[in-house]
């Protein structure tokens, strides 16, 4: 996906620092969630977005508005900002995102753990019918 921008948030979710990291195209937003243990500092931000950008897990594209190419002017930017750095947590479309995501991944961890348990199933029911003919037999 090609981005039109991306914008990284870092916040303290008990007991962890948390980075959510959203990029948005034209008309879709993806988001991933990147938990560190201790606080980090801006280079190791900057580090791990750089050495692991390509193996993070964005969720589905969840559809958006598409951003208005106009700039306001430089006080209402500044202002902008100011509410943004005093805002604390993640926007509403970046959670929704990172709901979808984990509904997928509640999904896929449910199909695989039915598989291993229909497998192992079937495996006990093997020995069960091992035991029966070796009793059957006179053994």
């Amino acid at each position: 996906m090609d981005c039109g921008y991306t914008r990284l948030t870092v916040c303290f979710e008990e007991p962890f620092w948390v980075a959510v990291c959203e990029r948005e195209d034209q008309d879709a937003l993806e988001v991933c969630k990147i938990t560190f243990g201790a606080e980090p500092r801006d280079c190791e931000v900057y580090g791990f977005l750089l050495s692991h950008w390509h193996t993070l897990a964005f969720s589905p594209p969840v559809a958006a508005a598409p951003r208005r190419p106009d700039r306001p002017n430089p006080k209402r930017m500044q202002r902008r900002a100011a509410e943004q750095l005093e805002r604390a947590g993640v926007g509403t479309r970046a959670q929704r995102a990172l709901q979808l995501q984990r509904e997928q991944n509640k999904r896929e961890r449910r199909e695989r753990s039915r598989d291993r348990d229909r497998a192992e199933e079937e495996r006990k029911f093997q020995i069960r019918q091992e035991k029966r003919k070796e009793k059957h037999r006179g053994h």
